[in-house]
């Protein structure tokens, strides 16, 4: 990395429990077992409140798992192609599938998930894994897809705010992850504050982003953690859209 560009600076803000912004000049490669030729930057964990674990980093040529990743019993996850060229090979159980740029692949509880970069160049995925809440009678399954197959609809009858959902909507799912693009001058309809937390990883744009009490300028690389009934809201700023892709918890009532 060699030596400092000036003035030592990070854009990213953590208020543990409430909200964390990790920008990309803050993050460092960890150490992670069960990883070969990936590097790999673990950005939301317990350990800042989440209730989840995401990571967002690089497979090199025939990098990938090196043992079934989420293993731990009624431990769910997803893997997402970021972007790159070339193929990642996913394992699911006994399902097996190659992605391009935008595929991804659900694994429940009682499957693990394995991948590997078979091209021959660099590409980036984001992962994630949460423990499962069973309910009775439902349950979650397998799923592959492309987000590039899924066609847009609009998000809250606004006709410049887009949303794709990549899982099924459905009770036996504890967990989705939707993308939404803003186009310039986009926003939510209203300021959100609800018990679900979300894991957003902005793909591209900028935006003016209220968290908590806090306007926190964002663009396209940042990671965005938001805790339960944290204030959240965005304006889409910059001269093109703003998109990112974000987990969300549903389909469960509250333990006490």
């Amino acid at each position: 990395m060699g030596y400092p560009d000036g003035l030592l600076k990070n854009r990213s803000v953590i208020k543990h429990g409430v909200y964390a912004v990790v920008a990309p000049e803050g993050r460092v490669i960890n150490s992670i077992p069960g990883f070969d030729g990936c590097a790999l930057t673990i950005v939301a964990s317990p350990k800042m409140g989440a209730s989840f674990v995401q990571y967002v980093g690089t497979v090199q040529p025939d990098g990938g798992t090196t043992k079934p990743f989420a293993s731990e019993e009624m431990i769910e996850s997803f893997v997402y192609f970021m972007d790159g060229d070339g193929s990642l090979k996913v394992s699911v159980g006994d399902e097996e599938q190659t992605l391009t740029q935008g595929g991804y692949a659900f694994a429940p509880a009682d499957k693990a998930l394995s991948f590997q970069n078979i091209g021959d160049k660099p590409l980036r995925v984001l992962l994630y894994k949460q423990r499962y809440i069973p309910l009775e009678g439902q349950s979650a399954r397998t799923v592959f897809g492309n987000a590039n197959d899924i066609e847009e609809v609009f998000y809250d009858d606004m006709e410049n705010v887009f949303i794709r959902d990549l899982l099924p909507i459905e009770m036996g799912f504890d967990m989705n992850m939707h993308i939404l693009s803003f186009e310039p001058s986009g926003s939510h309809p209203f300021v959100e504050t609800h018990v679900q937390e979300h894991g957003a990883y902005l793909l591209e744009g900028e935006g003016l982003y209220l968290l908590g009490e806090d306007w926190v300028q964002v663009q396209a690389e940042d990671f965005m953690w938001f805790g339960p009934f944290t204030q959240q809201a965005v304006y889409a700023t910059g001269r093109g859209r703003l998109t990112y892709i974000y987990s969300k918890d549903c389909n469960r009532d509250v333990d006490i």
